[in-house]
């Protein structure tokens, strides 16, 4: 992961007057904040429906950014198993990687995920990876998020 910016947030000064009209004042030194990383490219969910019934495929719209000066990918989008072993509630419905084209620099492309909850309830979707096909790397997988699944 690379760093931007500088790390000097400023310094932090405070100035009075006693009840004799005498100034103060306290300043501190420049105060340094840790670098920022970021990421060479972004997953995020951008949309998810507000209803999920039962065993009945939804859509979810991620967004894929491309946050460097060069064009990356090819990439794949798949849900990982789980590391706990117990059993996902909420599985990919059909190809089980959507495979996404190259993305320009700092360019965006959006593309959905079918996917198919198994249990009512407030459920969590949970393990959507993003693996870059040359260059054979993992990136983190997505926040859970989680849903509400509905009888219908």
């Amino acid at each position: 992961m690379k760093t931007e910016g500088s790390s000097i947030l400023g310094k932090f000064q405070i100035t009075w007057r006693t009840n004799l009209g005498e100034p103060g004042r306290l300043q501190t030194q420049n105060i340094h904040s840790t670098p920022t990383p970021s990421k060479d490219v972004d997953l995020r969910a951008v949309k998810i429906p507000p209803v999920i019934f039962l065993e009945r495929p939804f859509m979810v719209n991620l967004c894929l950014t491309n946050q460097t000066e060069k064009t990356v990918g090819p990439f794949e989008v798949f849900l990982a198993p789980s590391v706990s072993g117990e059993q996902k509630t909420v599985l990919v419905n059909g190809l089980q990687k959507l495979v996404l084209p190259l993305v320009e620099a700092f360019e965006s492309i959006n593309f959905d995920l079918s996917m198919v909850a198994t249990q009512l309830g407030v459920q969590k979707i949970s393990g959507i990876t993003l693996y870059a096909v040359q260059e054979r790397k993992h990136y983190e997988p997505l926040p859970d998020i989680e849903i509400f699944v509905d009888a219908e």
